[in-house]
Formats: C-alpha cells, structure tokens, sequence
C-alpha cells in the first residue's frame, strides 16, 4: 500500500533539488485535510478531470470548430496531449509529474468557444469593463465559478498549480495577477507546461492542416525542421503511403522538439546550478527552452503555419464567425439580460452585469454557442 507519506518519501529521494515537492506546496486558499493516498498535487489532478470546465473541453474549438468534422483537435484533445508530454519531459528531467500534469490539465479551462477568435472578441467587448484575458479566466474557473463543494467556492487547488494556470505563457498569453509577481519565473513544472503546449500546439495544427488539405507537403519545403525530417522518413513508408508518411514525420516532429528541449534544459540546468525550487524563482528568465538552432526552426515552422494555416482563407471564415457569434450572443444579453437563465441572473447581482454574461458565454462549448445563437435569431427555432 501506498500512502501520501510514502509518495513524499518518494519524491524526497528520486526529484531533482529544484523540483517541487509536495510536502513543501504553500497550501491551498481554504485550509483542509491531506488525503491519505494523494499528494496534494495528485488531488488537484482529479479535482481538474471531474470539474465541468474540464468536461466543456471537448466541444471547444482548437483551430477548426467541432462540426468540420471528427478527426480534429479540439480543446480537450490538446489539452491530453500537453499533459501527456509535461509527464514525459518532467519525468526525464526528474521533476514533478503530478505537478506538471495538474498544471496541463487546466491550462486552457479559461478558453471561450471557438479558440482565440472567440477570446479575441470577448477581450474586446470587455475592455472598457475588466477585460478578459483566458489564463485569469482559467483561474477564476477554478477559484470561483466551479461550484462542488459544500465548503468553499471553486476547487480550491494549490498555489503551485494555480500559479502554473497563471502563468502559462505562449504567444497569445500574457497574464498579470498581483498575487502571482510576474516577474517571478514560475515552478520549472510549469515551465515544462509551457514548452509542452508550444510543441503540442505547433505539430498538431501542422497536422491538422495537411489533413484538412490547407496545405500540402510541397506547401513546406522551405520550412527547414520540417523538411530534414519529412526527408528522414523516406523509405519507411511507401510512396503512394501519404497518409502514414505525414504521421511519422509528426511524430519524428515532435521527438525532436522534445529531446531538444530535454537536453538543452539538462545542460542549462547544470550549468546554472539550481540548489532549489527557491533558486528556481530568482532566476531573471525561464530555465526550461530549446537550444538557439531548435528556437530559430520553432520561429521558421511558427511563420509557416501563421501564412499558410491560420491565414487561410476558410479558417478566417470560421475565425470571422465565430467573433460574430460571441459578439452578437454578448450584446444581445447586455440589452435584455431576462433572456439569461436564472443562475446567471444571481451572478449578476454578486458580480456585475458584464462580468457575469463574459462568465456565461466564455463556459459555453462552440455546440452550446451555436445553438444558444439559434434559439436568439431564428425564428421557428425551439428556445
């Protein structure tokens, strides 16, 4: 039998010094009871899995919305991806997996419907009234608005995996919360998170892409990481074989990120001498990256996919109506919030009006979206 002492024992002889550890977490908001077969950071895992946001996850966009079909990614998709490489690097790495895995599994709890379209458009409607930014949406789902437990709002998590929701940093992302100094670099678990999710993100709209047929193998030559392993992989698959061919260099893709990253980190890692998870947070920058040549192929991939994906001309059509959506849905309720349901209804009088509609819309899946828009502008729709 394995208890929480015992996996703290654990975790004392086999984690890295600077490595977080859970018998060393700064505790949760409200005070309760350590389990007696979890780590704190094992019960925040779970805690995430059976939450309501986590659920939504799977009708939420990631590029192309759910009904362009069954094979793409979508939120929930992605986000079990980024958990299962945040494993893999922090386990090589000899930091925290239950940490690194909690932190994945709740970085994009925060994401409206319909990806950064949706976000984009919200954070404009909002602007002049708090704003909205998708990581302190992602924390205010887990400290406010999941509604399980009798004896405190949200899931009350650690402040380990909070600041790791905080700080989740990408291109798109730039969180400020007091409480969290973002001058502060966050745990190295956090950081794993974040260069999982770039990998994750990157090779699996590439993916996705190709297979949607927005862009072609040729579409890539001159893509350099892309092209030394497309050519790697010749002979392995047969010629007239497109199809496994495209899925062994996604996954020689990813390989390569991953090892990159791991090495390159470990050599950082030795070079600074981290004595600690305290020496971690003094640092002036992140610890956790690719090495330069790797950095420079990641910008050329990321050019890549802005041109030939993201500015394709059917994903702007999706992009363009899904602002429409969650625009149209937002002033709607704002001029006549009795068309809300009763629960949101109360969160107007405890929060604000704008606040609580950007909370309502910003839960909903792209399925619940659409229909919501139905039941609003169609006439012989059912409401």
């Amino acid at each position: 039998m394995l208890t929480r002492l015992d996996i703290e024992r654990l975790e004392e002889e086999n984690l890295a010094p600077y490595a977080s550890r859970s018998r060393e977490s700064k505790g949760r908001v409200y005070s309760e009871k350590e389990h007696n077969y979890r780590s704190p950071f094992q019960r925040d895992r779970d805690r995430i899995i059976h939450s309501t946001a986590f659920r939504r996850l799977e009708y939420k966009t990631q590029v192309f919305v759910n009904h362009e079909g069954d094979y793409y990614r979508t939120r929930l998709t992605h986000t079990i991806e980024v958990a299962q490489l945040s494993r893999s690097i922090s386990r090589a790495l000899r930091l925290n997996e239950d940490l690194s895995e909690a932190i994945a599994l709740a970085h994009d709890l925060g994401h409206t419907p319909f990806g950064h379209s949706g976000e984009d458009a919200m954070h404009k409607l909002m602007k002049k009234h708090g704003g909205f930014e998708h990581n302190a949406q992602g924390l205010r789902v887990v400290d406010k608005l999941e509604k399980r437990y009798s004896n405190f709002p949200g899931l009350n998590l650690t402040w380990e995996v909070r600041e790791g929701i905080i700080k989740h940093h990408t291109d798109y992302d730039w969180p400020k919360i007091k409480e969290f100094d973002p001058s502060v670099p966050p745990s190295l678990e956090a950081q794993v998170v974040n260069a999982a999710d770039e990998i994750a993100y990157n090779n699996h709209d590439l993916d996705d892409g190709l297979t949607a047929g927005l862009i072609s193998e040729e579409d890539l030559k001159n893509v350099g990481l892309w092209n030394r392993v497309y050519k790697s992989t010749r002979g392995k698959s047969s010629s007239s074989d497109k199809k496994r061919r495209k899925y062994e260099t996604i996954r020689r893709l990813i390989n390569t990120q991953v090892t990159d990253l791991i090495v390159n980190t470990e050599k950082r890692l030795k070079k600074i001498g981290l004595k600690d998870i305290n020496s971690v947070r003094e640092m002036e920058k992140n610890v956790v990256g690719f090495s330069d040549e790797m950095e420079k192929d990641n910008k050329r991939l990321k050019r890549a996919l802005n041109q030939l994906v993201y500015q394709h001309y059917r994903v702007v059509r999706m992009a363009n109506k899904a602002r429409r959506f969650i625009e149209e849905l937002f002033k709607t309720y704002i001029r006549d919030p009795s068309q809300l349901p009763p629960s949101t209804q109360k969160k107007i009088k405890e929060d604000d009006l704008y606040r609580a509609i950007c909370d309502y819309i910003a839960g909903m899946t792209d399925r619940f979206a659409e229909q919501e828009y139905k039941k609003l502008f169609i006439p012989h729709e059912r409401v």
